[in-house]
């Protein structure tokens, strides 16, 4: 709607079962420092979003709900943050949508044009990790490049103010 501002994201929280685990699991991957705000509550800044870690190791685990989707985190430094997830045992083992071709714990170039990897954290919470420069956020010309990309890995990068949008065919992983 014209002259309304949409509301923003500021902050997301995830459970964990062991909180002075996921902190140093969180402080090493991700570089920064976690801070106490209450008891049993960690905040983590990204960017302009928190990251809440809350500790739900009192809480029955039925009551503790897994994210069914990764949280994405955009990065400049991918294969810093890979080297890390690596020493820290937490790639996913998992394939995107069951492709041999697209192994989740690998930095790969997505169907949809992003580089990413995806890793999971001590409580299970799945994260996926994008190289800032490739970020898909479902602009038309993006769409427009995936749709015309079909059968084939496209990479799209776009400026951050979303000028231009370069194309490069890559041939599969997976080389018969």
């Amino acid at each position: 709607m014209p002259g309304v501002k949409s509301p923003r994201i500021f902050r997301l929280l995830i459970p964990a079962t062991d909180l002075d685990r996921s902190r140093r699991f969180y402080e090493s991957l991700l570089g920064t420092t976690a801070r106490l705000v209450a008891p049993g509550r960690l905040y983590l800044d990204c960017g302009d979003v928190i990251l809440g870690i809350l500790d739900y190791s009192e809480v029955a685990s039925r009551a503790c709900a897994t994210p069914t989707e990764a949280i994405y985190l955009a990065t400049d430094d991918l294969e810093g943050i890979y080297r890390r997830a690596q020493r820290l045992g937490c790639l996913s083992a998992e394939l995107i949508h069951g492709d041999a071709a697209s192994p989740a714990g690998k930095i790969t170039v997505r169907p949809w044009g992003e580089r990413s990897f995806y890793a999971t954290d001590p409580a299970g919470n799945p994260l996926c990790f994008v190289d800032a420069t490739t970020l898909f956020t479902g602009t038309a010309r993006q769409i427009s490049a995936l749709n015309r990309g079909r059968g084939e890995t496209v990479a799209m990068r776009e400026s951050h103010t979303g000028a231009k949008l370069k194309r490069t065919r890559r041939k599969p992983a997976h080389t018969p």
